[in-house]
């Protein structure tokens, strides 16, 4: 399996924010979105995910290979952390939520109702659902958020686990997870060039 970025341009509230981005990611590897805070990388991801539609370019891959995962954890708080787990698994079809739970060290937790997790819990259950959904392809935005130095370490083996198994990743992080498997893209270069001002615009400046 690849996912193949190509000649892609992409925009945030109707500006182009990166233009021209392009890229591969095969089976077995991990692509680590760099760039300055407020550049475009989650729109970018949320493009390549299929979220929001591109404005010029395209992504080599069905969406229905990805799975993705935002500043969100996208749990639902009355449920437990097995429940959270078991309607993603429901959803994709994938049965077993045992793996995710290992994973994760969710093991303790698992009657524990979501909205009464720490920060740090609730990112740990929301990014276990990338383990549920048994898709090949994870997208990732920001994922060590509110996770501490052991977390961190606990993400970046399940990162390698998927990789080990044949699925590949795209993500942005600012941390270094350790992955060998991983390559580093700088998005700056890649910086839409503001359109010009008209003579209107210009004369308020």
């Amino acid at each position: 399996m690849e996912l193949t970025v190509s000649d892609l341009s992409v925009a945030r509230g109707g500006i182009a924010v990166l233009e021209g981005v392009s890229f591969t990611i095969a089976s077995g590897e991990a692509l680590v979105l760099r760039g300055p805070n407020g550049i475009g990388k989650t729109t970018l991801l949320r493009t390549v995910a299929g979220l929001q539609p591109p404005l010029s370019g395209a992504v080599g891959l069905e969406r229905d290979a990805m799975a993705y995962a935002g500043h969100a954890d996208g749990i639902k708080s009355v449920l437990s952390v097995r429940e959270n787990l078991q309607f993603w698994a429901d959803v994709f079809e994938t049965g077993s939520i045992d793996a995710a739970l290992d994973a994760f060290d969710l093991r303790g937790l698992e009657n524990r109702a979501a909205g009464g997790l720490s920060a740090g819990q609730k990112r740990r259950l929301g990014l276990a659902r990338m383990v549920v959904t048994g898709r090949p392809v994870w997208v990732l935005d920001e994922p060590t958020v509110s996770l501490d130095v052991a977390s961190v370490a606990m993400f970046a083996d399940a990162v390698r686990a998927h990789l080990a198994g044949g699925g590949l990743a795209l993500l942005a992080t600012h941390i270094d997870l350790g992955l060998a498997e991983a390559r580093v893209l700088d998005v700056e270069p890649f910086k839409a060039v503001p359109p010009p001002l008209d003579d209107f615009d210009g004369a308020f400046l």
